[in-house]
Parts: structure tokens; C-alpha cells; sequence
């Protein structure tokens, strides 16, 4: 299992996003769960997931992000914001498990 968490600052603008990922989802076949977060709370969840996308409106929170996952191996990136304005599923999807499958090689994790 994959677990992609989106991040912005109430959760909500993430939330299309998301369902719209999820839709993308049902082309792969491999279990892929895709949430979303607002700020204040993701960080609680950090342990539990994959990756985390940060929407382009919180893009100020990488760096903290970043440091704060760093002992748990979890890669950070910010969406790009050509790709969150236009809800591209596909791209942000294809984003995450690309950082996903980066990380596991690197940290010799599989699962």
C-alpha cells in the first residue's frame, strides 16, 4: 500500500484533488490510498504515510516540513501550481509515487 497525503491549510481546496486522484487510482494496479490534511494536523500523520504533498498556498512550509520528516524517511514536495490550479490528477498522482518509488530505492524500503 501507497499512501500519499495532500496538504494545505484547511484541507479543503486539497479535497477535489484528491477525489480526483483517487479516480486516476483505479487505472493502477497497485493499492494507492490518497488522503487529504489540513497543516496543523498532517504533521501527526507524518509516520503513517508515503509521501506529502504540499498544495502551492502552503509552498512557505517545505522547509518544515521537510525537517520534520526527515528522521522518518518520508519525501516533501510542494505541487506544482499550474498542476493544483488546473486539478490534474494525473500529474500530481504520477508526482507522488515517483517520489514514492525514489524513496524506497534509496532507503531500501519496499512496503
Amino acid at each position: 500500500m501507497k499512501k500519499i497525503m495532500l496538504v494545505c491549510s484547511g484541507g479543503m481546496s486539497t479535497s477535489l484533488l484528491v477525489n480526483i486522484m483517487n479516480e486516476e487510482v483505479k487505472k493502477y494496479d497497485e493499492e494507492i490510498e490518497i488522503f487529504a490534511s489540513p497543516e496543523a494536523e498532517a504533521q501527526k500523520m507524518i509516520e503513517q504515510v508515503d509521501v506529502v504533498l504540499l498544495g502551492p498556498q502552503v509552498f512557505y512550509i517545505v522547509s518544515e516540513f521537510k525537517e520534520f520528516a526527515r528522521p522518518f524517511n518520508i519525501p516533501i514536495a510542494v505541487i506544482d501550481a499550474i498542476d493544483y490550479g488546473r486539478m490534474d490528477g494525473e500529474k500530481v498522482l504520477k508526482m507522488g509515487l515517483q517520489l514514492i518509488n525514489e524513496n524506497r530505492k534509496e532507503t531500501g524500503k519496499n512496503e
